[in-house]
């Protein structure tokens, strides 16, 4: 069955990672939902938290008392997290406009702009467009930096490392270049995937009935 569009709303109490749905759609939901993410960094201008006064000095006989014993087994490592993935309704003229939107909320929220990486699937962000006229090495140097969010097309986001968050806006293309986007993006979210798009195109690229 095709998935029925919600009107975009923000639901702040929705933290975490949440599963996708056994069927293999990607599921609509109103709104980007912040997921789990690490302290954001100070921005510009802004004081950062106070630094924790260091540990008080111990004595030899503290130092004695907190010798380590034998090493136990070691515990086995946590499997990664899936990322969360949510769905904003979106036509592909108005794709870019959504994911602007949605990168707004999450830096809002508190996200840190080097957490975004958005990937475009049809015509470039602006944004991207203008530095990649600067040449790619200074293109990617911004991208090495990570102090903003970075934007980059779906024909080279292969390149990107991996952040907390990746915004997907479908404005156009073909269904391969999709198709070929939107697993490319899961693997590069760490925490959230949030893809903005035409629902039904979504669903038939990805091989659900319509």
């Amino acid at each position: 069955m095709p998935l029925i569009p919600e009107e975009p709303q923000i639901h702040e109490s929705a933290q975490g990672p949440r599963a996708t749905p056994a069927s293999g759609r990607v599921a609509p939901t109103p709104r980007p939902v912040p997921g789990p993410r690490p302290a954001a960094p100070p921005r510009p201008g802004r004081p950062g938290p106070l630094r924790p006064a260091p540990p008080a000095q111990r004595t030899t006989r503290d130092a004695a008392a907190a010798k380590p014993g034998p090493a136990g087994p070691a515990a086995p490592a946590a499997a990664p997290a899936t990322p969360q993935i949510q769905l904003i309704p979106a036509s592909a003229e108005g794709a870019l406009d959504a994911a602007e939107e949605a990168v707004d909320l999450l830096l809002d929220s508190g996200r840190a702009p080097g957490d975004v990486l958005v990937i475009t699937t049809g015509e470039s962000h602006p944004w991207a467009a203008h530095e990649l006229s600067f040449g790619e090495a200074a293109y990617w140097a911004q991208h090495d930096a990570r102090d903003d969010v970075f934007y980059a097309d779906a024909a080279v986001a292969g390149r990107a490392a991996t952040r907390a968050v990746v915004v997907v806006a479908v404005n156009g293309g073909t269904d391969a270049a999709v198709a070929a986007a939107l697993p490319l993006a899961l693997s590069r979210a760490g925490a959230l995937l949030i893809v903005c798009g035409d629902p039904q195109q979504i669903n038939a690229v990805l091989g659900v009935g319509v």
